[in-house]
Formats: structure tokens, C-alpha cells, sequence
């Protein structure tokens, strides 16, 4: 049996070389270029006839996913004969549910069009990291197969390295305590998440902690950094509930415009931990903002998944 043909996106081109490396498969190539006219042109290189094809894209803005769309149905077209298409962020995860009449549900309307790429002749997988809300997996239509895969282990492999084994794992909100607790579980450390209180439509203020971290090491989880501002509300309150260090973990690291550089402003943390599921984080990493390679755990997860 062939060994599997790995392509990506432009944008995930990291993550595609790591994955085949890991894997110890063969890097399927494509041509890119841009017309006058802002038009994009895709040429598929290596033949994926009678492959098992893995495509490499996260759905970080719409040019990403219609890239990711094009490449797929290009590569089924050609004669894939199956593709597992790994989607390491999926980026329309606020809008997973309308909430006032008339809100178009993003998230859904996405996982529609991508489930309309031509099924491959053996079958078409979605593999999801650490999705916003897990229900999401479930807007994939007709014969898509979609597996979420949980970071957990880069999650607590990360809070070890920031805590060591004595710290609290706490939470930006209660609407991620349970989680935050299964973690905080699983390391045999104490979870903590604040109480907050919305002050109008748009905005919450923290009125308190739900454990005792005077003098101890905070280390702070959320799926998703996207400007911080969550992130730094809860740190201010572990920091006046007497907190003595700060660090967070996120899977997915947005950080659009100058939002990483105001949390390192901030003076509240002293490190944080991301995946390199979202290019932003990739091209922002430093001694502040530290990444580690979601490639070993996607790669096993292709490899159960055969």
C-alpha cells in the first residue's frame, strides 16, 4: 500500500511539513499565484490518483477556507481515493448559535459548504482540534466523518513545564470550570475560575474568585486567546486575590493587531503557552509567547484513524 500523499494550505505549510515528517509520508506539492485581477490560480503537482490523501488547512479567515475548499475538490477530482482533511483551527467558532432573530450561524454555514466537497471513493474524515464548542462537529452533512481531537495531553504537558506540580489551574469564567476541573483532576492540582457579573450587554466585571490562591502559582486555561481581554480580567483578579505568578495556556492563539503585545504590557503574565494550530501564533512566537508543535498528537490521531 502507497504511503499517504500530504498537501496544506499556504498558511498551514509549517504544520503540513511537520506532520509529514512526523508520519514519514511524501509531501504532495501545489502551484499558487495571483492574476491581476486578485483572482488565484491552484495547479495540483503531485498526482493524487488512487492515494490516501491528508490536507493540511485551518479556516482562519475566508481566503484560508476557500483555499482549503478549492484544494480539496481539486484533489478528489483528480482521483483521491480517500482525504482526511485536518482542520487544526476552525475559525468561525463564535457564531456557533444564533441568539436574536435574523443571526446567520457561521459556524454551520462553513461545515455546509465544506461538507459539499465531492466524497473520495473510500471516504472523506474532518479531524478538529480542541473545538469552541463541541457540537460544532456535528454541522459536517451527508457522509463527512468528523473526529475532534482533544490537546488534552499538550494541555497538561504545558501547565506542568509553567507550574510545576504544586499550582492552581484556573479559568478565565465559570462557563469553562468543568473542563478546567478535569484537568485540574488529572494533575492532582486545585481548580479555580472567577464569578463574574455582566454590567450591560456587552460587557462583565469580576467580582471574585472561587479559591484560595493567596501566595500560590497560577496557571490560567482557555481554549481560544483571541485579544486577551477575558484572559487579562481573570489574571487581574487571581493578582488581587493574592496570586504570587501568572501564567496561562491556550490551544489556539489568535492575537490579531497588537493584542499580544498589550497582555505582555500588562505586567499580569509571566508567560503564555499556545499550539501551533493558528499561523498568528506561529509567526508571534518569543520568550513571552511560547509554541508547541500540534504535529506528534495529529499525526497519531491520522494513524488510528487509517
Amino acid at each position: 500500500m502507497t504511503t499517504p500523499l500530504v498537501f496544506s494550505t499556504s498558511t498551514y505549510d509549517y504544520l503540513g511539513n511537520a506532520i509529514a515528517a512526523h508520519g514519514g509520508w511524501e509531501r504532495g506539492t501545489v502551484v499558487r499565484k495571483n492574476f491581476p485581477d486578485g483572482e488565484h490560480y491552484l495547479r495540483i503537482e503531485s498526482d493524487p490518483a488512487d492515494r490516501d490523501v491528508i490536507l493540511i488547512g485551518g479556516t482562519v479567515d475566508e481566503a484560508a477556507t476557500l483555499e482549503l475548499y478549492d484544494l480539496a475538490c481539486g484533489l478528489v477530482t483528480d482521483g483521491a481515493s480517500r482525504m482526511r482533511m485536518v482542520i487544526p483551527f476552525y475559525g468561525y467558532s463564535t457564531m456557533e448559535r444564533s441568539v436574536r432573530p435574523g443571526e446567520v450561524v457561521t459556524a454551520k454555514t462553513r461545515a455546509r459548504l465544506l461538507s459539499s466537497i465531492p466524497m473520495a471513493s473510500r471516504g472523506t474524515q474532518v479531524f478538529m482540534l480542541d473545538l469552541h464548542v463541541a457540537s460544532i462537529a456535528h454541522y459536517f452533512e451527508g457522509e463527512t466523518r468528523t473526529i475532534h481531537v482533544y490537546g488534552k495531553s499538550l494541555v497538561t504537558a504545558a501547565a506542568r513545564m509553567l507550574g510545576g506540580h504544586d499550582f492552581v489551574l484556573a479559568c478565565t469564567d465559570a462557563g469553562r470550570a468543568k473542563w478546567v476541573e478535569s484537568l485540574a483532576n488529572d494533575l492532582s492540582v486545585e481548580p479555580a475560575f472567577v464569578y463574574k457579573r455582566r454590567v450591560d450587554g456587552s460587557s462583565t466585571e469580576v467580582t471574585g474568585v472561587s479559591a484560595q490562591v493567596a501566595g500560590r502559582r497560577v496557571v490560567i486555561y482557555d481554549d481560544m486567546i483571541r485579544t486577551g481581554g477575558s484572559l487579562l480580567g481573570a489574571a487581574q483578579a487571581y493578582k488581587e486575590a493574592g496570586a504570587i505568578s501568572i501564567d496561562a495556556i491556550a490551544t489556539h492563539g489568535l492575537f490579531p493587531g497588537d493584542s499580544l503585545a498589550r497582555i505582555r504590557a500588562s505586567g499580569l503574565l509571566g508567560r503564555i503557552v499556545v499550539t501551533d494550530s493558528h499561523p498568528r501564533a506561529v509567526a508571534l512566537a518569543d520568550d513571552f509567547l511560547h509554541v508547541d508543535s500540534t504535529a506528534k498528537l495529529l499525526t497519531e490521531h491520522l494513524i488510528s484513524n487509517r
